[in-house]
């Protein structure tokens, strides 16, 4: 079995048995006053990665912002009904939610991050000429993700306002800069800058997100191909508002600080929670599991934030 793809089966072993678990749990607690449009294909190929969901309130009558978002997995497992919880939470807040799949890494080089982009432009382009059938107001849009889809969703968005990161994925934006009017990033691998490093225990896993595994890249050249990885390396004045949370207990924090220091250089308004070590069941994406009181207090700031940046214009 080659490296790669044997690093893809012992992660998908640990993530499914990590899946049962939640989805146990998770059961215990429905999330009411939602209504449920499931499997929607937003390429018309058949594969289910290329499927979403669309949770909304029930009862809504006018059109409702639209959160758009993409699980995380280390890029490798997981699918859209990991986050159907937290989306359904939303939902109930009042939002039309996109939960999407997109490919997996395989470790044998069929899928990598440029795909992963390509599957978010394209649900992005499925929700401008589709949500609002389902109630949705396409004129106000966030987008967000933890931890690996985080990542996903802020390059797809960076792209948009960034011509050289469009073109590196061969990317044409689904929509234009300034369309989006808000990014969320739950535990987010928004700097792969340190993974990439010779010496990183993740070196393997940024490999998985290179065309041909990174074979043939070393030194600066490698270093260049991880920086299109890197959302932190793409955020400049313009960038959407964002919503970033993290904690203590989450392995990918110093990432979160990274992007959070990015976004005020560049003066983009960030609203962030960062939960500290007392807070014990606040582990990487711990905002899937919304019987936690900290989901509960992210959820209540996130859909502050949702609400705040989609909100209509004043008239004069």
């Amino acid at each position: 079995m080659h490296p790669s793809a044997l690093l893809v089966w012992i992660w998908r072993r640990v993530m499914a048995r990590v899946t049962v678990r939640q989805e146990r749990r998770f059961a215990r607690h429905p999330v009411d006053g939602v209504q449920r449009v499931l499997d929607v294909a937003y390429v018309d190929d058949g594969d289910p990665e290329h499927r979403l969901d669309v949770l909304r309130p029930a009862g809504r009558v006018e059109p409702a912002p639209v959160y758009v978002y993409f699980h995380g997995g280390g890029w490798t497992s997981g699918d859209k009904s990991s986050t159907d919880r937290y989306c359904a939470s939303q939902a109930a807040a009042g939002f039309v939610v996109v939960n999407a799949n997109y490919r997996l890494a395989s470790g044998r080089d069929e899928y990598h991050m440029r795909c992963m982009v390509d599957d978010a432009n394209r649900v992005l382009g499925w929700v401008r000429d589709e949500i609002a059938r389902f109630g949705g107001d396409p004129e106000r849009i966030v987008v967000g993700g933890d931890s690996a889809g985080g990542q996903i969703a802020a390059l797809a968005v960076a792209a948009a306002s960034r011509p050289d990161l469009a073109a590196h994925f061969a990317l044409d934006p689904a929509l234009p800069a300034g369309a989006v009017r808000g990014v969320v990033q739950h535990c987010s691998f928004s700097d792969v800058g340190p993974a990439a490093k010779p010496w990183s225990p993740a070196l393997g896993f940024v490999r998985l997100l290179l065309p041909r595994g990174g074979r043939g890249l070393k030194g600066a050249a490698f270093a260049e191909a991880a920086r299109y990885l890197s959302p932190v390396e793409w955020i400049a004045a313009g960038f959407p508002a964002t919503f970033v949370s993290t904690s203590a207990r989450d392995f990918l924090r110093a990432s979160s600080a990274a992007l959070v220091e990015r976004l005020r250089r560049h003066d983009v308004p960030v609203d962030s929670v960062v939960l500290g070590r007392r807070h014990r069941r606040a582990g990487h994406t711990w905002q899937q599991d919304a019987s936690l009181p900290e989901s509960q207090l992210v959820y209540r700031r996130l859909q502050g934030f949702l609400r705040r940046v989609t909100a209509p214009p004043v008239a004069v």
